[in-house]
Formats: C-alpha cells, structure tokens, sequence
C-alpha cells in the first residue's frame, strides 16, 4: 500500500512546530499521526494498541506544555510511538526495535524528549515525583542565589493496567503528602495488556459511568461553582469533569491529589483548555498539590482491525495495513509457552490442588489457555507481581500447588517477596519462568538475564532449565510432584525443538544431569536450551579431532556434583554454557569446582582449564536473536572458537 498523505506532519520536525499550529488544524494533524503509526508498525511490527490510543493525547500534551524543558514521562513506554514520531524520531521509525534502532520504549540516551526510560510499568509516578523535587530544590536554590528560574512542568502518563501496582500508590501517597508540583495524566482505557482485573478497574469505570451524573447535573454545577474559578471554568467546556465529584470525593483526592475528570480522550477541544488551565495554574502557584487528570481512551482508536481485536493488537508482528492480517513465519514446533501451558493443563487434570497465578499476562505466558480448562484455579492479579509471589505463598500454605508463570524481567519486581515470603518459609511455590535469556526485539529492559543469579543465592531453592520442549514437559511434571520447597524452572520466548512430544513429562531425579556424548578432552556444560548449540559444537570439534564430551545439567541448584566432578577429573579443559548474566550456573560451577579442590593441580594431573560462558556484563540491546547470540560467542561456531582458544592457553 502507497503511504498516506501526511500534508501536516510533513512540516512537525518536532514540538516547537506543533506549536506553531492553529488550534483547529490538530484533529487533523492527530489522524495523520495515527495513520503513520499504523503504517511503520506494520513494517517493523511492535506495540500498536496503546499508541493508537494516545494519539490526541500525544499531540494536546506537546502543544500545551513545552517540551523538552517541561518533563513529559510515559509509563511503561510502549505507548510512545506517536511521541517517537512528532520529536525528530519519524526517519528512524522503519528502524523500530531492530539492531542499532530505535527502542521500542522511551530510552534516555535516544532523544532528550525522553526524560526516564521505561519498559516496565507503574515507574512513571515515582520517577516524575523525584523530578520534581528536583524543581522545587532547584528553584529554592536559585532564588536564594538570586539567579532568574524558569518554573518546569512534570507530567507522568500512566494507563489503567499500571495504577493496579502498588508502587503507583506509593508514588501518590508520597506526592500528596510533599505538596508536589506534579501532573498525573491517568489513561484509562480499561485494558493495559488483557483485560483489567481487580477492584481499581471497577472503581474508575464506576467513575467514569456514574449513573447519578445525569439526575444530579444541577448538583455538580453548583459543586463546581465552590471551586476554583480556572477548574470550575474547565467544568462548564466539559461535562465529563464534572463526574468525578459526584461520589463525594475520590480515592485520589484521599491520597492528596486534585482530581479532574474523567475526560474525553479523544475529543481535543475537551483537552487542551483542560490541560492550559492546569499549566496556567502551575505556572502562576507558588506551591499546591498535585494534579490527577483523569483522561478515557479506547485502546486501538482509529483502526478497525485493532478495535476488533480481544487483544487491541498490544503487540503484533508485521502486518497488512488493509486487512490487519499479520505476517508470522509457520511454526515447525509448538512454542515453549505453549508446551508449558498444555502440560501444567495435564498436571492440573490429575491434581485439584494445582492453581496458576499470572501478573497481567495470561496471554503471553499461556495461562488463557489453563483458564480455558479451569477458570476457578487461575488468577490474573494484574500488574501486582510482589503480591503475585506472596499470594502465591498463602496458597501454598494451605496446602495448594501454586504456578507462578511469570517474564524472567517482571519476577525481578518480587524478589523481596521470593526471599522473604516464600524462600524463608520453604513454601513450594513452582515459578515457571518465562522469556528467560536475551529477548530480541523487546531488548535491555525485557532481557530475562538474572533469574539463575538471584534464585541460586536462595537457600533450599530447586533451580532448573530444561534443554528443549520434551524436557519442559518433565520439569512440569517434576514441579508439580515437588513439595520440599520452592522450585523454579526457565524457558525461553520462541518455539522448541522439533520432537515427538508425550501426553504427559516424566518426574526427573532432583539435582540430577544428564550425558548427552562422551568424549575424552573437553566437555560441554549446558543449563538450559543452549544444548543443542553445544550439541553441534561438539560435532564440529570431533571432526577437527578433539574428543568432547556434552552434558546437559537440568539444575543449578542443586548440582549435579558427581558428574561435574567426574567431568572436571575426566578432562583437560571444562566450558559451562548458559543464557543469563554471569552470576548464575557457571559461578555455582566454579564454586563447586573450588570447594573439593577440583580445580587444583595433582602428582601426574595438570589444574583443569575452566571458562564460563554467559552473557555479557551489559544490557544486550534489541536485535535479531540468532544474530545477537552469534555475535557474543553464544552460537555453536562461538563455542567451538572458545575452546580452541581454550586448548591452545590463548584464553
């Protein structure tokens, strides 16, 4: 399809030119920025729900505030599309969240029209608060200096989904507890990923539905009179204002905010004297309390395909612009999702005790498809990970058998909870780790690197990673079967090997490996998926005459400490090979190794030569998987170079 006619945004370089336009020209300017978004994400593929749905939004907070001085913070990020596009960003959308292109999320080091990175939700608050005591410190300062100080806007947009994490709340009680200059823009579009769950959800739709509005309206208008003239002259230009103070004040004006709203999201002429009002107000106050703004929006606005969607196209791969049919490659094996979701599913059959828990995403860690089967046993506690983990403990307590299937990224936001909640009291709550290693286009802040590390550092914790699919469907199986502590198991995004599956896994031996290929001068110590890496590694060193031997851990902890001693006595050199940061297996490798003395020199016998591959000490930015790996020396031909160099004493 041709591009689409884009006369307006054509002229946007950035914001200083949106606001150069005429009042009146922005609703047309909005749908050609919504049409651009469409059209670059069906290129590179992405988030393009939650653009689409803040595309007037987009452009009335640029025209109204002056940014980059004003402070504009998206939370999460995925969002921003739009904003990439009208602040010097449109040339490099085609580059969207591929190697040495544009993130998919706000990033710092992009543009400065991106004050905080994201890329995890509920942030936004906590980061705009520091900001903005930043401003207030700052002004004091230069007052008391005598220098001249310009007042500074901090404006924090965030959705439904994120308010249902407690750090939100943190943020707002804090904020109305400081008097801070802050603006909250709340984006209520009552889906952040899946459907909303929990009661925040339900109160804002309350608010935003709130029969009395109609038969009260005399009431309101009086009740609007008693405040300020610039919020009560925003009432009488928008009727959606005035609903928020019908239920006697709000859950937001309790934590200290000003509320105003809800307004029309998609309706400029009701944000833009809205949002100048609270500017003018900030800009001519010496100090008062933070604003709530409380915008609705539909998730998808503007294209059919997306509107139509269960899902509101979150995230998509490529797509065609005219149907909404997305380009995806054939599956030659079910994803490992998939495998985990299906076999939790036959655990789940045979054991009434089995229940799942997922943090807002029971899409994209298979759970929709456990609820499918057993709706009363699955829970979605929203963006709400921390509570996830210790919910998942209360279960356990009572004698349940909790999954906790949750993104390697988002369990690090409930370790407190994992060490104290569910490590120190031996509770066997199973975590099904997903999206575990580099991540590809979602890149640093998706990258499912640390689990292994900060799991193993727990005593009594059972880690583990199956090699592929089948070894997925055994650890399932052995998780459900476990009830001596916490067990954990990752796995990464994409599909698994192409093998004949069971109906149901096998329980496997606690702590035990397996060998996959005996040789007599290196071995191979795979955790995890990398296996098949080593597999062909080994192939390739065995014709060049070095005899290698491959095993495949299963845990890191506990280790299999028989067979890696008897790989450590067996061979002059030993590589461990995993997918995370370099804390986790190979570090419990060499701690053992050291503890019995492996490592040293004997009468007739050399120290053995030992290297761990991991991944490297950086955030791994966004780029084609294969491609990445290959580049870090985790591919088969980067093993097989490591352990010449190894060999040889170059390394």
């Amino acid at each position: 399809m041709p591009r689409p006619e884009t006369v307006l945004l054509d002229n946007i370089a950035g914001p200083a030119d949106l606001r150069k336009m005429a009042a009146k020209d922005l609703p047309l300017l909005a749908e050609e920025l919504r049409c651009e978004t469409i059209d670059n994400v069906a290129q590179t593929g992405g988030h393009l729900g939650a653009g689409l749905g803040v595309v007037e939004l987009t452009v009335a907070l640029h025209y109204v505030f002056d940014t980059p001085y004003d402070r504009l913070i998206w939370d999460v990020g995925h969002q921003s599309y739009p904003h990439k596009i009208i602040t010097g960003r449109r040339g490099k959308m085609r580059s969207l969240r591929q190697a040495g292109g544009l993130s998919g999320f706000t990033k710092r080091s992009e543009s400065e029209y991106d004050p905080f990175g994201a890329g995890h939700s509920s942030t936004s608050i906590s980061a705009g608060l520091g900001m903005a005591m930043a401003e207030k410190l700052q002004a004091e300062q230069d007052r008391e200096a005598g220098r001249t100080h310009k007042k500074r806007n901090i404006i924090a947009v965030i959705g439904d989904g994120a308010m249902s994490s407690g750090m939100a709340f943190e943020a707002m009680n804090n904020a109305g507890a400081l008097d801070a200059n802050l603006i909250v823009v709340l984006n209520d579009n009552d889906m952040s990923i899946a459907p909303p769950t929990g009661a925040m959800s339900a109160y804002l739709a309350r608010l935003a539905s709130a029969p009395a509005y109609l038969a009260l309206r005399g009431h309101a208008r009086a009740l609007s009179r008693k405040l300020p003239k610039f919020f009560s002259d925003t009432a009488r230009k928008t009727e959606e204002y005035a609903r928020g103070f019908l239920t006697g004040g709000t859950l937001f004006e309790e934590l200290g905010f000003y509320y105003i709203g809800p307004i029309d999201g998609h309706n400029l002429s009701h944000l833009l004297p809205v949002l100048k009002n609270v500017r003018d107000h900030s800009a001519g106050s010496g100090g008062q309390m933070p604003v709530l703004i409380h915008v609705v929006t539909k998730k998808g606005k503007g294209y059919p395909p997306a509107e139509e969607a269960r899902d509101k196209y979150h995230g998509v791969s490529r797509f065609d612009v005219k149907t909404g049919e997305q380009v995806k490659a054939a599956a030659n094996a079910p994803s490992y999702t998939r495998v985990f979701a299906d076999s939790l599913v036959e655990e789940a059959r045979r054991d009434e005790k089995i229940v799942a828990i997922t943090a807002a995403m029971p899409g994209g860690t298979g759970l929709d498809h456990f609820a499918e089967y057993f709706p009363r046993r699955m829970f979605d506690v929203g963006i709400a990970e921390g509570h996830a983990v210790t919910f998942a403990a209360g279960l356990a307590a009572e004698g349940f058998k909790p999954f906790v299937a949750i993104y390697s990224t988002f369990l690090q936001r409930g370790y407190d909870q994992i060490v104290h909640d569910v490590s120190l009291q031996g509770l066997p709550v199973r975590f099904a780790i997903d999206r575990a290693g580099f991540v590809g286009a979602d890149g640093a802040t998706h990258a499912g690197s640390f689990d292994t590390g900060f799991l193993t550092a727990l005593p009594g914790f059972v880690v583990a990673a199956p090699a592929d699919n089948l070894e997925l469907m055994h650890i399932v199986r052995t998780a459900a079967a476990y009830n001596d502590g916490p067990i954990s198991f990752r796995y990464p995004r994409g599909e698994g090997e192409m093998l004949d599956l069971p109906r149901r896994g096998e329980i496997l031996p606690i702590g035990k490996g397996r060998l996959m290929r005996e040789g007599s001068r290196l071995a191979l110590l795979s955790f995890g998926t990398l296996l098949h890496e080593a597999l062909a590694a080994a192939e390739a060193l065995t014709a060049e005459g070095i005899s290698t031997t491959v095993a495949d851990a299963r845990f890191a902890k506990p280790l299999d400490e028989e067979l890696i001693a008897r790989l450590a006595r067996e061979h002059e050199a030993l590589i461990s090979l995993e997918e995370g940061a370099s804390n986790g297996f190979g570090a419990q490798v060499l701690q053992f190794l050291s503890r019995k003395g492996l490592l040293d020199a004997a009468p007739g016998r050399m120290g053995l030569k030992i290297r761990t591959l991991t991944l490297p000490d950086s955030y791994l930015q966004h780029g084609e998987q294969k491609q990445v790996m290959a580049q870090i020396g985790l591919s088969a031909a980067g093993i097989v170079a490591t352990a010449k160099a190894v060999l040889k004493g170059e390394i």
